[in-house]
C-alpha cells in the first residue's frame, strides 16, 4: 500500500499523470471515494499522462467513454449507476480495454469480477481542509512489482 497527500486538484491531476507512465496494455485500475473526492480529476490527469488530446470527463450518464488518441487507449467506466455485476459484464469493458487501460470510477462496485492483477486507488477528502485529499494505492498481482512510490512522491 502506498499513500500520498494531495493539497489541491492540480496535485491530484499530477498523480494521475505520473501513474500513466507505469501502465501497460490490459491494465485495470479502480478509483473509489465519496462524491467530490477527486476521482474524475485523477482520471483527467491520467488521461493527460497517456497523451489523450481531449478532456477526460466523467462517464456518469453514458457509463463508458473510450479515448484512442493517446499512447495507449483508455476505456473509462463509471460504475456508480450500475445495479449489478451483470450490467458491468454486459458493458464488455474488460475486452474493450484489452489493448489499453481500463479505468473504473466507483470500482469497488465491480471488484468481484475484475482480474486479481489490478490496482485499487482510494481518494478521501480531508474533513478539515476541503482541497486536501489522501490518495491510497492498493496494488495486487503484477502491480506489486511496479514502482508506485514514484507516483506518491
Amino acid at each position: 500500500m502506498y499513500t500520498m497527500i494531495s493539497k489541491d486538484a492540480a496535485a491530484t491531476m499530477a498523480a494521475g499523470r505520473r501513474l500513466a507512465a507505469l501502465v501497460r496494455p490490459g491494465d485495470v485500475i479502480t478509483l473509489s471515494g465519496e462524491l467530490g473526492a477527486g476521482k474524475t480529476t485523477f482520471a483527467a490527469g491520467f488521461g493527460e499522462g497517456l497523451g489523450i488530446d481531449e478532456p477526460v470527463t466523467s462517464p456518469s450518464f453514458v457509463l463508458v467513454r473510450t479515448y484512442s488518441s493517446g499512447f495507449t487507449p483508455l476505456v473509462h467506466v463509471d460504475a456508480y449507476r450500475l445495479t449489478s455485476l451483470g450490467e458491468f459484464e454486459d458493458l464488455d469493458a474488460l475486452d474493450e480495454a484489452s489493448e489499453g487501460v481500463l479505468l473504473i470510477e466507483w470500482g469497488e462496485a465491480v471488484v468481484g469480477v475484475l482480474p486479481e492483477d489490478h490496482l485499487r486507488i482510494h481518494l478521501a477528502v480531508d474533513p478539515e481542509e476541503d482541497e486536501t485529499r489522501t490518495i491510497t494505492f492498493h496494488p495486487s498481482g503484477g502491480w506489486m512489482q511496479r514502482p508506485l512510490g514514484e507516483v506518491t512522491e
